[in-house]
């Protein structure tokens, strides 16, 4: 298979069974990480990282998982290797005792003790007084209050706690009060913020929607499945839906999705997770299930070959020009690789149940997309004061995903949120960026310092189509007013925004309009992009490296190209080249247009 090393290289489709590329490429990677971590203990290291002194705060759990996959493969492949990984699960038990483990982390802690126990080996991994101390410290109310709110954790941390508190009453350690009341108020909070179309508000109403919100009922779904559970027809319903987005974004390089916090791999094993519990509860029909197959397969062949690095020993988020938020900082490295590992694992023992063991993938994933699947769809979030959707085009092979959302408190500034038809390749956010350098927006300074963007309250969103046309529109009757956590309203300034689609193209244009004359100290425009060489050809920049052929901007002032930074790093790889365009003392006076068009192959 093709090994990719830059953003945008083209990816080889999955040539082998979902099962042999877990067996014979990722196994091999947990192997090397579980023996590696049994003899060096806390001196171990990963790209330079001491894994064990890194404050990786979900860390004792992910261990525990890793080696207790470990474990469930070797029983069935390589039994006498049991014993040398039982006994670096107690090693490990004990000496990662006195570190913290919070949310996830705990989940994974218990999961792996329930499936030990599940085996019969669980008190050959693990001594009395190391669980003793595993039971008091393991326990949902850390990150729960009594009346059952999270402690300043987004709305996806429900699950967690559900899972959490099933697992304790499984291992014998509460009974079953916690998780059922835990269950109804996941569900109560689910229906509450997903309102009719069935997707979650990562927020109590801001309207973040993100790539959590599409996969967090199939997390519910798993964490019933792991657990025993069955799965109320309510919940495959919404799977449902879930399931459609992940269908209409299928392709054969393995891509999944592109905008929103916390991508890098974890974009991609969205869909991932999403189709697996779709296929295993019987959502889809066998001509979907089979393309999911397809999809599934294409994900793990593009970890194996693209995200994983052999030269690391490790998924490698961090380096070669890749960018992730803080939040899953290069510190996570060795927890990252194990809790990677587990969604491979488990979707892959899902699979085999399924009757999919050892069987190629379908090679007509392309087709059957451009056969079966819309090529424009809006897909609903929210309706109400404010409007929230993505808008799924597709070109040919090419899917634009146009993310119309508010990123509320703490991540509206952040481009991964902005509305933007995100495309690997061509469309990026920048994690945590902040809005110094908007990307592809026009960004308004004020004379008294306040600086505006066109981000999170939006309304009135339509679609249509005509002529090979698709247009995507929406209003605001306020602008974003940034420095807060989350964006206030100014209605000093409004805009009305359209996009248009064509093939090879993307035009945006956006009209402003002022109640009162309004001086704008600065507006500015910026591009980072993955195309090098620019040159200015007049109107705009073409573009002689890359996927962009060109780049215009209308109504934002002089525009200048710039080399890219050590800021413009994306999840895939780095930016190439800038294209800031700059205009001073502008008076606004009833409208102002800015417009841009990329051009692409």
């Amino acid at each position: 298979m093709l090994l990719l090393t830059s953003l945008g290289a083209a990816a080889a489709p999955a040539s082998a069974s979902l099962n042999q590329l877990v067996e014979t490429r990722l196994v091999p990677q947990l192997e090397y990480l579980v023996d590696h971590l049994g003899a060096e203990r806390d001196a171990m290291r990963l790209d330079g990282v001491q894994v064990l002194d890194a404050g990786d705060k979900f860390l004792p759990g992910k261990i525990a998982l890793g080696i207790s996959d470990l474990i469930d493969v070797h029983q069935h492949t390589a039994p006498a290797r049991v014993a040398r990984d039982l006994e670096t699960f107690r090693a490990v038990a004990a000496m990662t005792a006195r570190m913290d483990d919070k949310t996830w982390g705990i989940y994974y802690y218990l999961l792996a003790l329930h499936k030990l126990e599940r085996a019969g080996l669980l008190s050959k991994a693990i001594d009395m007084a190391t669980l003793t101390g595993l039971r008091k410290k393991l326990d949902w109310r850390n990150f729960v209050r009594p009346d059952l709110t999270l402690i300043d954790l987004p709305a996806n941390y429900y699950g967690v706690a559900f899972g959490v508190a099933r697992l304790r009453y499984l291992l014998g350690w509460e009974d079953a009060t916690g998780s059922q009341r835990l269950l109804d108020r996941l569900l109560a909070h689910y229906r509450e913020y997903s309102g009719a179309y069935g997707f979650s508000d990562e927020t109590d109403g801001e309207g973040r929607f993100d790539r959590y919100s599409i996969l967090l009922v199939a997390e519910i779904c798993e964490r019933l499945m792991e657990t025993g559970m069955p799965v109320p027809d309510e919940l495959k319903s919404l799977l449902r839906r879930s399931a459609d987005i992940a269908l209409n974004i299928a392709n054969p390089h393995g891509d999944g999705f592109s905008f929103g916090r916390s991508l890098g791999p974890y974009g991609d094993t969205a869909p991932l997770e999403i189709l697996t519990a779709a296929a295993v509860l019987g959502v889809l029909t066998p001509d979907e299930q089979s393309h999911a197959y397809a999809y599934v397969s294409s994900i793990t062949a593009k970890y194996a070959n693209f995200w994983f690095d052999p030269a690391l020993h490790s998924v490698d988020m961090w380096t070669r020009g890749r960018r992730t938020d803080q939040y899953r900082a290069e510190h996570r490295i060795l927890g990252e690789n194990f809790s990677l590992l587990h969604q491979f694992l488990a979707a892959n023992a899902l699979w085999n149940s399924a009757g999919w063991r050892d069987l190629d993938p379908p090679i007509d994933l392309t087709d059957w997309v451009a056969r079966t699947r819309p090529s424009f769809d809006l897909v609903w979030f929210a309706k109400g004061e404010y409007d929230r959707a993505l808008a799924l085009v597709r070109d040919g092979s090419q899917l634009f995903s146009l993310l119309i959302v508010n990123g509320g408190a703490g991540q509206h500034a952040n481009s991964p949120y902005y509305p933007l038809p995100f495309a690997l390749g061509l469309v990026a956010g920048i994690p945590d960026s902040g809005a110094a350098r908007a990307q592809l927006l026009p960004r308004l300074e004020l004379d008294d310092g306040t600086v505006l963007l066109p981000t999170a309250f939006i309304k009135d969103i339509t679609t249509r189509e005509d002529d090979g046309t698709r247009r995507v529109s929406f209003h605001q009757d306020a602008l974003a007013r940034l420095g807060g956590r989350s964006p206030q309203p100014d209605a000093r300034v409004s805009v009305t925004t359209e996009y248009r689609f064509e093939s090879g193209s993307i035009v945006r244009i956006d009209r402003f309009a002022t109640r009162a004359p309004l001086h704008v100290k600065r507006m500015s425009l910026d591009f980072a992009s993955f195309s090098d060489a620019p040159q200015a050809d007049g109107t705009g920049w073409r573009f002689r490296a890359g996927r962009v052929d060109r780049f215009s901007v209308e109504g934002a002032g002089a525009c200048s190209a710039l080399p890219a930074d050590a800021e413009d790093r994306a999840p895939e790889g780095p930016m190439h080249s800038r294209i800031h365009c700059e205009r001073q003392d502008v008076d606004l006076n009833g409208s102002l247009t800015v417009a841009w068009t990329l051009s692409y192959h």
